[in-house]
């Protein structure tokens, strides 16, 4: 047990996170594609589109996009810090991507890429973070309320979330 303890401590703090540069493309879909699976009717599923899902995110804001690797990449987040909601009438941070690879799950790395994205979001001066989440999706769901974030509306098979910054 110690041991099992030990070993994730010293993941957690050898995990480095960095801005996701055009070239990680492939590594974006191989991940997001396995972190997905049982989840696929809130994800892309043909390549084609999560290779376009990935530019677009590069392209709307380029800093706050990043990778977190181990010896390997082993997840991504995006933050928007120029979003505007339609729903909380306000440019915030929005939150439109965040996945770990299934077997680094439960090492602080989600909870490391998610803190990044709220800083980015702070530092852009936003006082708010948004984000849609599968309503099916309760281990997300659970994360997201852990970290302070609280449902506010559904629509159809989403829930939009928020957090005070």
């Amino acid at each position: 047990m110690c041991q099992g303890i030990l070993n994730q401590k010293i993941k957690a703090l050898i995990v480095s996170i960095r801005e996701v540069r055009s070239n990680d493309i492939d590594s974006f879909v191989e991940l997001y594609t396995e972190s997905y699976k049982g989840l696929e009717e809130y994800a892309y599923t043909d390549e084609d589109y999560i290779r376009e899902y990935f530019s677009w995110l590069l392209s709307r804001d380029p800093e706050g996009f990043l990778i977190a690797e181990l010896d390997e990449p082993v997840g991504f987040v995006s933050c928007d810090a120029n979003w505007f909601s339609n729903f909380e009438k306000v440019i915030l941070g929005e939150l439109h991507e965040i996945f770990v690879h299934p077997k680094y799950r439960g090492y602080g790395i989600g909870s490391a890429l998610i803190s990044r994205a709220m800083n980015h979001a702070v530092s852009k001066g936003r006082k708010i973070m948004g984000l849609w989440v599968g309503a099916k999706n309760f281990h997300a769901r659970e994360f997201y309320r852990k970290k302070g974030f609280a449902e506010t509306i559904s629509v159809g098979k989403w829930i939009r979330m928020i957090k005070k910054l």
